[in-house]
């Protein structure tokens, strides 16, 4: 049993063998490729038990990210509504364990479509479905009564974009590997046209395919990565779903594998046109949340490869080196997609 790099096995297996019920020793860790973020690790026992533990990025954080307790409240607390995530099992936040906080969930067994070669595992009618349960699911989440659940204070309410704009502006300055002006100006004209903000909902802050499971019958069967699901204005979240979301004709794709251009996905006008016959809601200023989308994901990755040019992901190192060009192709798509005026 030897270690795999974010993970102290031997007092680990010891926290297992106190607080997983069932788990039986020893235990296989793999680091799940695909994290960008916080490391996800797939862990086996010798009876054939699976679960998924979360963690921090190894090396330096900033300071609020990465709170695994926050984390874990937010799929404890969703358990019983219509939203699919995993079963929450445990949380450690004893740092003598495994040097961070962690915490453990059931491992749910399905498709994570990343490529198109993922999405080809799913049949033609079944990448339809794929589309419109992930509106469904959205509209779903935005509907959760957040004092029944126990997360009415998770966070502030109102002025959401406001604060994601300068907590992620923030976040650039503290994290950029070079000046990119765009940047800049776009964090003003964003400021100067923030639309008026609805009723506060839970937004899950990363809404995305890859982000869920999906069953063989392309419905999602969990919600994954919610590390920056806080309150506030759900739009934003369709916003970013149309930014992940590549239609075939598209010459940019935020997500470079662009799985959704594979005949059979609904495109992205289909996806939104549903959300907000799901959901009720008026979609007229759709446009801001897109370009409000591009600028924060613009701002993310370039914190995801400042930590790769510090050696800070792991061994998960392939696929970072062209995230400079794309951090700077997404402040342009933010500035083509910014509603005139």
């Amino acid at each position: 049993m030897g270690d795999v790099e974010g993970i102290a096995a031997e007092p680990v297996t010891r926290w297992f063998q106190d607080n997983v019920e069932g788990v039986e020793p020893p235990l296989a860790f793999a680091l799940v490729a695909g994290g960008r973020s916080n490391l996800t690790y797939r862990v086996d026992d010798v009876a054939g038990g699976s679960w998924v533990l979360r963690r921090p990025p190894l090396g330096h954080l900033l300071p609020t990210a990465h709170d695994m307790a926050r984390e874990h409240r937010i799929i404890a607390a969703l358990g019983p509504t219509p939203v699919p995530v995993p079963k929450a099992i445990g949380l450690c936040q004893d740092e003598a364990v495994n040097d961070r906080p962690f915490y453990v969930m059931e491992f749910v067994e399905g498709h994570i479509v990343r490529t198109a070669e993922d999405a080809r595992r799913l049949g033609r009618a079944e990448r339809g479905v794929a589309g419109e349960n992930l509106a469904d699911v959205l509209a779903d989440l935005h509907a959760v009564d957040l004092e029944a659940v126990g997360l009415d204070d998770l966070g502030k309410k109102e002025a959401y974009i406001e604060r994601q704009l300068k907590r992620w502006f923030g976040q650039w300055e503290k994290s950029k590997t070079r000046d990119l002006p765009l940047i800049d100006a776009m964090y003003k004209r964003l400021s100067d046209n923030v639309p008026e903000q609805g009723p506060a909902g839970i937004v899950h802050g990363d809404y995305r395919l890859d982000n869920c499971v999906l069953g063989d019958d392309g419905r999602v069967k969990a919600v994954l990565d919610w590390e920056l699901c806080t309150l506030g204005d759900t739009l934003a979240d369709i916003g970013l779903l149309n930014v992940y979301w590549s239609d075939p004709t598209d010459e940019f794709a935020a997500m470079l594998a662009a799985p959704t251009t594979v005949e059979g996905f609904s495109s992205r006008a289909q996806i939104s046109a549903r959300y907000a016959e799901r959901s009720g809601r008026d979609l007229s200023q759709l446009p801001f949340y897109v370009a409000f989308g591009y600028w924060k994901l613009a701002c993310i990755l370039e914190g995801v490869y400042a930590r790769y040019v510090g050696g800070n992901m792991g061994r998960e190192t392939s696929g970072f080196e062209g995230f400079a060009e794309q951090v700077t192709r997404l402040a342009e798509m933010a500035e083509a997609a910014m509603p005139s005026g």
